[in-house]
Parts: C-alpha cells; structure tokens; sequence
C-alpha cells in the first residue's frame, strides 16, 4: 500500500471512529432525563464507547477502531417527585446517569477529532491528486 493510500486509510478509520462515538453520545444526551417506567426499574443506563488500535501486518499501518460499547455502572440519581408513576414508596424516582455537561464535553472532542481526520483525508487526497497531475 502506497503511503498517501495509507494517510487516507487511517484518516477514513479515525472519522468511523469519531463518527460512532458521537452516535453514541447522541444516545446519552437523547435519554439524559429518561426513568423507569415502574417503581423499581431502572431508567436507561449511559453508553461509553472505547477504541483500540488495528495494525496492519501487511504494512505496519496502525489505525483506530471501536473496541467495545459498554454501559456505564455509575449510580442512578435520585429526584423527588411523589406524584411519579415510577416513584418508589418514600416519592423517589431513579433518573438516568447520563451527566449532560460530560457528553457536551465528548461531543466536542469527538467532533473536533473528526474534523482534524477530514482535514488529513483532504490533504491525502489533494496530494494524491498533485501527484497524479504531476506523472501526467
């Protein structure tokens, strides 16, 4: 594999990545105010995404890839709302623990990521193409 076809390789793996870990913070911040449906059940529970590295034999290129979605374990809160259909029998609700000011957070790094991946695709690409003009 020609160096600029591994520039846009890597750039393409690192925006899925960045890609699917904004989904994943999109989820978060959708069911941020969620609760269980009864007394006792559980509201929905924050995804946190992790990435590994995917080296090529072949080339020795290293690239980035999701490794894993899992549910965060982190405690529910608790609100107070009596009136609740899901309030237990002292008037607390269990509220999701999904921290919106967090995934506002991860959400900027995702998408700053994402952009400094497109921008070395980009650059992949011009170059690639001045190098095509130039064997012309």
């Amino acid at each position: 594999m020609d160096t600029l076809k591994s520039i846009l390789s890597v750039a393409g793996s690192g925006m899925r990545a960045q890609g699917e870990r904004l989904k994943v913070v999109s989820e978060n911040v959708a069911n941020a105010n969620s609760t269980g449906m009864a007394p006792g059940e559980d509201p929905y529970r924050r995804k946190v995404i992790s990435f590994e590295e995917m080296v090529d034999r072949d080339t020795g290129v290293s690239s980035v890839a999701v490794a894993d979605i899992t549910r965060d374990e982190a405690s529910f809160d608790l609100s107070y709302d009596p009136s609740h259909p899901a309030a237990d029998a002292d008037g607390f609700v269990k509220v999701s623990n999904v921290n919106t000011i967090l995934e506002m957070a991860n959400m900027r790094e995702a998408s700053r990521s994402y952009q400094a991946n497109l921008n070395m695709f980009e650059t992949g690409r011009t170059m690639r193409s001045q190098l095509l003009d130039l064997l012309k």
